[in-house]
Formats: C-alpha cells, structure tokens, sequence
C-alpha cells in the first residue's frame, strides 16, 4: 500500500507538504502542489486517515502517550505522576484527554497510529519520553498533522514544542554538591549512565564528562539502561576501585547503593529524578529532583498554546537538588 511517506519522498518533498496539499492549506506554491499531485498521480496514492485527520473538526482533545515500563517490578511512579499532573492541569483548561500507551500503537505504521487517534478525536498529543529509535513517532512529529509536546525529547518545528529540565546542568548539580558535601579528596567517580538512546542520557553525560573536568576526576561511565538491577552488578564489579558513584536515575542509584551495603563498602552515591523509593534506600542520597506533575501541568499549557496558534519551542523547567530520607516520605 503506497503511504503518504512515499509520497512525499517520491516528490522530494516533507510528509507535512503533502499533508498541506492534500488539504488546501494556505501558502503552498503552485509548483509544490504540482509536484505532490504528479506523485499521488503517478504512485495511484488514495487519501485515507491522514486527509482525514486534518480536514476534519477538531475537537481539542489531548492524547497522553505513555512509556510505560512493564520490564520491573518497581512501581512506575514517575509516569503515574506525569498523569497525575497532566489530569489535573486538563480540568483546570476545561481540555479531554486520553491515556494511550507505547505499547498500544508500537507496531503500527503512521497512517494507522493517525487513524486510531483520529477515531479518539484526538487533536493534541504529549509524548513522554520518545527516543531516537521510535522511527513512527519521529514520522508523526515531523508530519505535523496533530499538534505535539514532547516531554524529555528535544525535537522542534512549527507544530512541536520540548518540555525538559537542564539535564546536563542538572546531573553537574548534584554531583559537584556531592562532592562538595565532604571534605574528602575524591580521585576516581564511576557514573552509571541511562538507555543510550534517551535523548536524557547524552544531555546527562555531557554534564558529568563537565564536572569530572573540572573537578580533575578520573571519570569511568558504565551503561546500566536505567536498571536497579545493572546498576547493582556495576557496582559490584567495579563500586570498589571508585570514590563516589553517580547514576543517571534515582533506580540505579538505589541498585548501587545496596550493593555497596552488601560489599560492607562506603562511598557516596548520587541519583536522578527525585521518587519516593530514595527514601528507602537505607543511606541517603541526594539527586537532581525532576517536578514530574509539574512538567506534564506545563506540557498540558503548552499543546494548549499550540492548539490556538501557538507555535512550537523548547521550555526549560527548574530542577531542585534533594536528599530523601525516609521520615520525609512516609504519611
């Protein structure tokens, strides 16, 4: 079946072009249009869900796309509180929204994930967590057809706007406070970084590669793919030759944590994101602590702001440094 991506390379032209075309938006020159039409012409391509999505009413309904991680048992508490805050933001801006996850929609092809958010009436999307691999999702981004706000992806164009914290400022933060915390001349810091293709994790590592420079550490980074149970066996294997270690996720920090108590090893251990599982982690820590129901409330304004003609931009929130103990979490 011939799809409006083929169509859009066959005219040497975007997929939101031929989307434009298709439905006889605006300032689209004569040429343009003439060589979109040769290409439904000539690849005898029919204009299904994607004609559909854009020429229809909108209905200012907001989907909220989901990474959830079913591969833990941990509970996911930082996307039940990207829901938590997206919820109540859309009540206050009078706004529907709907939950869909990942897992929903990862073996669909563009024309398919519109159809479906089509039939939910979906005019505006917020997606959670979207990484360089998920190829459909960058191909919905880049289509235009709804408008989007990427949570934790910095990717941008008329249509798209980015909500993040300074990841690399943020993982600089909480080390260097570490480190500064104690009197202690540390030579050699471990960092245990996140899933290589989370756009955090090269913001978070260009922070750490920053603070190990300045502060003359001799750096060592180990993947742990945002696992408690990875960043454990690091520790293990390599938590002894190091000063401090510092994680890119308050998970992994945990995992290291608790391999250093069962090694009858001190050193300190930083983490990210700021969830209530710290607390528990027998030894405080501190972390870059993210406001998740804050950034969703923000992201939730923000494909508000683009559903009234707003155009796409990358909004900054703060980040706050925390050291979670557990009379700070318990009821």
């Amino acid at each position: 079946m011939v799809s409006i991506k083929d169509v859009a390379k066959h005219a040497g032209v975007a997929i939101s072009t031929v989307s434009k075309v298709l439905n006889h938006y605006p300032n689209v020159s004569e040429a343009t249009k003439r060589k979109v039409n040769e290409a439904i012409k000539e690849l005898g391509f029919v204009p299904n869900a994607v004609a559909a999505a854009l020429s229809s009413k909108r209905s200012g309904r907001v989907a909220l796309l989901i990474n959830l991680n079913t591969q833990r048992q941990a509970i996911d508490e930082i996307s039940m509180r990207y829901l938590s805050g997206a919820i109540n933001r859309a009540v206050e801006l009078n706004l529907d929204v709907i939950t869909v996850f990942f897992s929903m929609i990862r073996d669909k092809s563009l024309e398919e994930i519109v159809r479906y958010l089509q039939s939910q009436s979906i005019d505006g999307i917020i997606i959670f967590g979207m990484s360089t691999k998920d190829t459909v999702l960058h191909e919905l981004v880049e289509s235009q057809i709804f408008k989007i706000v990427l949570v934790d992806a910095p990717v941008i164009n008329e249509s798209t706007s980015c909500v993040w914290v300074d990841q690399e400022q943020a993982q600089y933060d909480v080390v260097k406070h570490t480190i500064q915390m104690s009197r202690y001349h540390y030579k050699k810091l471990l960092y245990i970084a996140g899933k290589r293709e989370a756009y955090v994790t090269e913001n978070r590592l260009h922070g750490i590669e920053r603070v190990a420079e300045e502060m003359k550490l001799e750096l060592t980074v180990r993947d742990g793919d945002f696992s408690e149970l990875a960043a454990r066996n690091i520790t293990l294997e390599a938590g002894e030759d190091a000063d401090i270690i510092a994680c890119a996720s308050d998970l992994m920090a945990i995992g290291a944590m608790r391999a250093l108590i069962d090694m009858d090893v001190f050193h300190p251990v930083c983490g990210f994101d700021g969830i209530t599982l710290m607390g528990y982690a027998g030894m405080q820590m501190n972390t870059a602590k993210q406001d998740f129901a804050m950034i969703a409330a923000r992201a939730l304004e923000e494909v508000n702001r683009l559903l009234t003609g707003g155009e796409g931009e990358e909004i900054i929130v703060a980040h706050t440094l925390e050291r979670l103990q557990y009379l700070d979490i318990i009821c």
